[in-house]
């Protein structure tokens, strides 16, 4: 079920919001149990065989938690480390089987040349995010930080359907007392409204921005890469940069829509990134619960910059190749965390050189370069395989096509294609650079008296344009054929 499709919007949600408030009248608890059934309900509905998976991962990691949890503070801290190691095993060792035991049997075989076959395991949906979650949670137990161990609670913290599927990674100290405090069981139309904007918003970037700018994508990666002229090449990896962009957060715009509905604030997961004016402050906007998650819970446990610089250095490199591997299976992702380990070597690097320097040149060159340096590296995240990401990247170097090669590539059909994808990538690069952001347009503040405004009776027709909005975006949607969101694969 997408956010982006009406058996959702027009199904699911109304029926979620209003269990949940009509129940949330009579008991707290009650309510919590009917989202978590809700959001085991929408999680079913993408495919009910992994069903069985999600919940003995909940119950093992909740388990294991509560063991963790008691031994730590009846001061048996041996056994705790030894069952923190246990639940973390259990967690990798799904990840690994799921996502990557088919990789690893592939690339053996290559170096053996033994006759290993892949098993063609399906990756259960979402289970990069509810694992990475739920090793917060087995890592902050054993540091003594939990203190909410209410089943239901902790069901609906790793179950929650507007993360569920592809983020943010949510931290139990901030979801999880949410879920008891009894403002956000009561219903407000001005919290409605605002929710609807968000999600709105959202739902305009994936609709309009992100799959229409996705046309332009394909043919570069996967039809011609060997035959690209340098404009076709530029061209396909900036309208694949801009897709990612707007899919991603279109995505987060809406699950932190959805959640405010319901009275449940999300963290912020997407900010301008490409407004970012270095690798570092690209790395503070982009998926930025997962940056969070590698910092603490991989980065500073390696050593973090308390061991000098070259371990300091060699950690973001080991912290930005596995972040990379997390996304998927595939030398292509390897590479994608290596490149992103290096630029965060580099950056770090010359502010240790020249200082914290900045004055509007600086500012400038920084974001010029991080542009730069994160499309390169895009290219190597799309492509199926390092052969086509370097086929690509030579043409957008130039390429070695000769003169009449080039002409013969360039028929009226690709010229007409180019010029389209040419007006795209200006419309998309004017959004990103030079608009504010929907956490700029609707920010705290405003939105704490936009509600009271809207709860007065004056937000009616404001809800109803963006219910018709919605509806329309929506019927446009069915009618190319409802697209998923891209870190779905992730």
């Amino acid at each position: 079920m997408l956010f982006n499709s009406f058996p959702f919007f027009l199904v699911f949600l109304p029926l979620a919001l209003l269990g949940y408030f009509l129940l949330s009248k009579y008991s707290l608890r009650l309510s919590i149990i009917f989202l978590l059934l809700a959001s085991l309900a929408f999680y079913s509905y993408w495919d009910v065989a992994y069903l069985p998976l999600l919940l003995l991962s909940i119950c093992c990691n909740f388990s294991i938690g509560r063991v963790v949890s008691k031994r730590q503070e009846t001061g048996r801290k041996r056994e705790a480390k030894h069952w923190l190691w246990l639940g973390l095993a259990f967690n990798l060792s799904l990840l690994v089987f799921f996502k990557y035991f088919d990789f690893f049997i592939s690339n053996i075989a290559t170096l053996t040349g033994a006759t290993f076959q892949p098993l063609g395991i399906t990756l259960p949906i979402g289970i990069s995010f509810f694992t990475f979650t739920q090793i917060a949670y087995l890592v902050d137990c054993h540091a003594g930080k939990v203190k909410d161990y209410q089943p239901e609670s902790y069901g609906l913290f790793v179950t929650y359907f507007p993360h569920l599927i592809a983020g943010p990674i949510l931290h139990h100290k901030e979801m999880m007392p949410q879920f008891v405090q009894a403002e956000s069981h009561v219903f407000s139309r001005g919290r409605l409204t605002v929710g609807l904007a968000f999600f709105t918003i959202g739902l305009f970037k994936k609709v309009i921005l992100a799959d229409g700018i996705a046309r332009y994508v394909a043919p570069v990666f996967d039809l011609h890469h060997a035959h690209l002229s340098m404009l076709e090449a530029w061209a396909g990896a900036l309208a694949y940069t801009f897709q990612l962009y707007f899919d991603f957060s279109a995505y987060c715009d809406m699950a932190y829509g959805l959640s405010y509905m319901f009275g449940i604030i999300l963290p912020i997961n997407f900010l301008s990134p490409y407004k970012a004016t270095s690798i570092i402050d690209f790395w503070r906007r982009w998926h930025i619960t997962l940056s969070n998650f590698l910092r603490d819970y991989l980065y500073i446990p390696l050593g973090g910059n308390r061991k000098g610089g070259f371990l300091r250095y060699r950690n973001l490199l080991i912290t930005m190749l596995l972040g990379g591997l997390w996304h998927g299976a595939n030398w292509t992702f390897v590479v994608w965390g290596c490149l992103h380990g290096a630029y965060l070597i580099v950056n770090h690097a010359l502010r240790h050189l020249l200082g914290q320097r900045s004055n509007l040149a600086i500012r400038a060159g920084g974001a010029l370069a991080t542009f730069f340096a994160v499309v390169l590296a895009w290219v190597f995240f799309r492509a199926s395989s390092l052969e086509v990401a370097l086929d690509v990247l030579q043409a957008m170097g130039g390429g070695s096509l000769t003169p009449a090669m080039q002409e013969s590539m360039l028929g009226v059909n690709r010229i007409m294609q180019l010029s389209s994808c040419l007006w795209w990538l200006g419309v998309c690069a004017a959004i990103v650079f030079f608009l504010p952001n929907v956490y700029e347009l609707l920010g705290r503040g405003l939105r704490l008296s936009t509600e009271q405004r809207l709860d007065s009776g004056r937000g009616s027709v404001l809800l109803g344009a963006m219910l018709m909005l919605c509806l329309v975006l929506l019927a446009i949607s069915e009618t190319r054929g409802v697209s998923e969101f891209l870190y779905f694969n992730f």
